[in-house]
């Protein structure tokens, strides 16, 4: 076991003839003393200190193993999170072609409706087109006859109508009671 300050201050020498000096022995045992409770203090403070480190390094271990491990799950939730994201990524392009697709298609078949349409419209454009350069014709037929010419010939006096079917008519009507003045 250690000496203590105190064991080196109690300590006393066996005296001999000639022995050391007294004096000089106690002197140089109180610096010895005061030496040693500095380093025995020294040691004290050395070993709180290390006490001290040692459970700092074990908090900090403990957080060192909790911080890898909750990178190692952050890592495994951003693979998970990538994986997710790619295969939902994929659906959408999937169900976005699909989409595509379906409105090609759909347009395809208005586009064959509407081609269908326009030339039912150009045939009956046509047949219209034809009936009416008919009727126009038929109608050029009718002002080309010489009937025409042979009405401007005819030459009918009005008052020689207008007096030949005058007293006839106003006897008949004034009869009628559909005649009046």
């Amino acid at each position: 076991m250690p000496l203590s300050p105190l064991d080196i201050h109690n300590k006393e020498f066996t005296r001999g003839f000639r022995g050391y000096a007294e004096d000089e022995v106690n002197e140089f045992l109180d610096q010895i003393i005061k030496d040693y409770e500095i380093l025995l203090r020294e040691k004290k403070e050395l070993e709180d200190k290390v006490k001290s480190m040692s459970e700092q390094m074990k908090h900090y271990s403990s957080l060192e193993e909790t911080l890898q491990k909750s990178i190692v799950v952050a890592q495994e939730a951003a693979d998970e999170v990538r994986r997710n994201s790619q295969k939902e990524s994929k659906l959408i392009v999937r169900e976005a072609e699909k989409n595509a697709d379906r409105i090609v298609n759909d347009a395809m078949t208005k586009a064959r409706k509407v081609t269908i349409e326009i030339d039912e419209l150009k045939k009956q454009s046509k047949v219209f087109r034809n009936r009416f350069k008919m009727l126009v014709e038929a109608q050029l037929d009718l002002l080309n006859t010489d009937d025409w010419d042979h009405l401007l010939e005819y030459d009918v006096d009005l008052t020689e109508i207008q007096d030949h079917n005058r007293p006839e008519e106003s006897g008949d009507m004034l009869k009628e009671g559909k005649l009046t003045y």
